[in-house]
This record gives structure tokens, C-alpha cells and sequence, in this order.
């Protein structure tokens, strides 16, 4: 990937941290003169090759809600379209790194949202005594550690995995 390429694909995950929808992905592609469908789009979130949306309310009253993709799937799309132009097929590219690539994301993701929430949730009990907070806290600090060792573990193994099935091929 040129550099300048890459710095696009930088910014745009920097203004979108909370995510970018569906249409905003297909519409960044067209002026680099790239196919991309929302039906193909679809198809590449069923076959598990980029996160499901994660949905959000709109404000106001019966506004509904809509799907936002993190924006590190517009990179992940380009290095789809990369390995087809290569002549990969999709189901080569699902069991390749870049599909458990995607899975251990979500799971980095879940991991994420439920430190975050144990933050908060220790946040909101003051009745806690002094030692007895610091030993909670210890050990959710230990925990991360863990989970974070956990997924460069997995990625480890997916790469011995996926590295091995290539030279099986």
C-alpha cells in the first residue's frame, strides 16, 4: 500500500472513532475508481470478512437507528480487493489470516467494552473501603494483561495456522 494511501485510510479512521456507515464506506471508494456495491459489501460482512455493524440510535423521537462499521474495515476492503486482484477467491481469502484477522478483532472489541464497563462499574460504587477498591482495581489490571497476551497469543496461532495451510496448498 502506497503511502499516501495509507495516510487516507489514518485519517479516515481518525474522523470516524465511533464508526462509519455502510454508504459512507462504498462513497469513499468511488473516487479511487474502485467497484464497490453495497450488495457486494453485504456479501463480504456475511462471509465474515468485515465486522457486522454495530447499530445506533438516532436522536429525536422515532428516529430508529442505523449501522456503523469501525473504520478499519475500508482498510480491510482494500486488502480484499487486493488478494482478488491477485486471483484469490473469497473463500480463499475467508480461510486466510485476514479472516481471523477480523475475529480476533471483535473479540478484541468485546474485551474493550467489558474492561470499560467494569472501569465504570468500580467507578460507581463509592461505598467501596480504600483496600478493598485498589485489590479490585489490581485485579482488573491483571486481567487486561491477561487478555491482551491472550489475543497476541491467538494471532501467533493464526499466523502458524494460516502460514501452514498456504504451504499445504
Amino acid at each position: 500500500m502506497a503511502q499516501r494511501e495509507a495516510d487516507e485510510y489514518d485519517a479516515l479512521e481518525q474522523s470516524h472513532p465511533t464508526g462509519i456507515s455502510a454508504g459512507q464506506i462504498v462513497e469513499f471508494f468511488i473516487p479511487k475508481g474502485v467497484k464497490l456495491a453495497q450488495a457486494t459489501f453485504r456479501k463480504y460482512v456475511q462471509l465474515g470478512l468485515l465486522p457486522r455493524s454495530r447499530r445506533v440510535g438516532e436522536k429525536g423521537k422515532h428516529r430508529g437507528s442505523h449501522g456503523l462499521y469501525p473504520a478499519s474495515a475500508v482498510r480491510r476492503i482494500h486488502l480484499i480487493k487486493s488478494l482478488m486482484d491477485e486471483g484469490m477467491t473469497l473463500e480463499e481469502i475467508r480461510r486466510s489470516f485476514i479472516f481471523f484477522r477480523g475475529q480476533l478483532d471483535g473479540v478484541e472489541r468485546s474485551l474493550d467494552e467489558l474492561f470499560a464497563a467494569l472501569d465504570k462499574s468500580l467507578a460507581e460504587k463509592p461505598e467501596l473501603k480504600p483496600p478493598r477498591r485498589k485489590e479490585l482495581e489490581r485485579l482488573l489490571g491483571e486481567r487486561r494483561k491477561q487478555a491482551d497476551q491472550f489475543v497476541k497469543d491467538m494471532e501467533r496461532t493464526v499466523s502458524e495456522i494460516t502460514a501452514r495451510e498456504k504451504e499445504g496448498s
